[in-house]
């Protein structure tokens, strides 16, 4: 993935969160709420980048996973939620005492948790190939109505799929064909109200599988993947347990999310394209003339500025990693003062 590419992507992320925090009016605190953090890798990486909002930064690294979140130790200083969170004051206005605004100064600082926040906040919400986990579902048309594929035991034991007629409406764009199969939105749209209730002002910044319907289905079988041992599989039901599923993530449902969470999305962009707006060919240029001034010395800082061009190269490789789509929902009104 990208963040296990370096350093290069956390130093990136830290420009665009000092970017958002200034479109903001650099409010303190500043709350980055990273959703399937991880072993926490990506936080310190953004630690270490130094960003100008460092001062304001609470940091909240959203997990489930309990030895991931163990990992996350060894990463960044953790503090308490309660504390990273607040302490908290009510809002300036007498309709809006039921929303707590954290007290600011004192940044950085770290915390972690399993859910998303309860609280509302000026700040981002950013997660890194998370979409395409979310539990979905599949339909297949048989060539006169929508059918969900469901999974049941076949005569041999085995899973296999059963399919059983929608019990909703399907919107697809275009003529299906038969054997025509789709994601189904079985979290995405909840996800992002979730995601969106933890911001006052700010963005969900989100990376991951986006394509418009029609071209998902154009890579049919492809949109559904499987993962196990780094290597892809074919077969979902096999080895249930075993291995990862990952779906891409139709850029019609995230837009019919975004409206329903009262966010405004632009129109995403290519990580490639992403990366470059932040400046990262101004930092492979900076890196190349570290490399040609020091790389008959062949110290540390040579070392450093050679990784920083591999690592821009890995990330912006228009058939690998510069292919992921980078969407901003946004949230800029408010009844809060920051």
């Amino acid at each position: 993935t990208s963040v296990e590419s370096g350093s290069l992507f956390g130093a990136m992320v830290a420009e665009a969160l000092d970017r958002e925090w200034d479109a903001l009016g650099q409010p303190d605190p500043f709350v980055v709420i990273e959703a399937g953090a991880g072993n926490g890798r990506l936080a310190r990486e953004v630690e270490r980048s130094m960003p100008r909002c460092n001062l304001a930064l609470r940091y909240v690294l959203v997990e489930r996973s309990a030895a991931l979140r163990e990992a996350q130790r060894s990463m960044v200083p953790l503090d308490d939620p309660s504390v990273v969170l607040g302490p908290f004051g009510h809002g300036p206005d007498d309709d809006c005492d039921d929303v707590l605004v954290p007290i600011g100064g004192g940044g950085p600082r770290f915390a972690q948790l399993t859910e998303l926040p309860a609280g509302r906040f000026d700040g981002v919400v950013f997660a890194n190939e998370l979409l395409d986990n979310l539990p979905f579902g599949i339909a297949e048309y048989d060539g006169s109505q929508w059918n969900e594929a469901r999974v049941g035991l076949g005569g041999d034991g085995q899973l296999q799929f059963v399919y059983t007629a929608m019990s909703e409406p399907i919107e697809y764009p275009g003529a299906a064909t038969a054997g025509t199969r789709i994601p189904l939105d079985r979290s995405l749209t909840t996800w992002v109200e979730q995601a969106s209730r933890c911001l006052n002002r700010g963005m969900l910044l989100l990376v991951d599988y986006l394509a418009p319907m029609e071209t998902i289905v154009a890579r049919s079988p492809d949109w559904l993947r499987t993962y196990s041992a780094h290597r892809r599989g074919h077969n979902p039901l096999f080895s249930p347990g075993g291995c990862d599923i990952t779906a891409d993530v139709p850029l019609e449902y995230l837009q019919h999310a975004a409206q329903r969470a009262g966010l405004t999305m632009q129109a995403p962009i290519t990580q490639r394209v992403w990366l470059r707006s932040l400046g990262i060919e101004h930092r492979v240029r900076t890196a190349n003339d570290l490399w040609n001034q020091r790389s008959h010395i062949g110290d540390l800082e040579a070392m450093k500025a050679k990784s920083v061009v591999h690592e821009a190269a890995l990330l912006t490789d228009a058939a690998g990693l510069g292919s992921f789509m980078v969407a901003r929902l946004t949230r800029s009104h408010s009844h809060l003062t920051s």
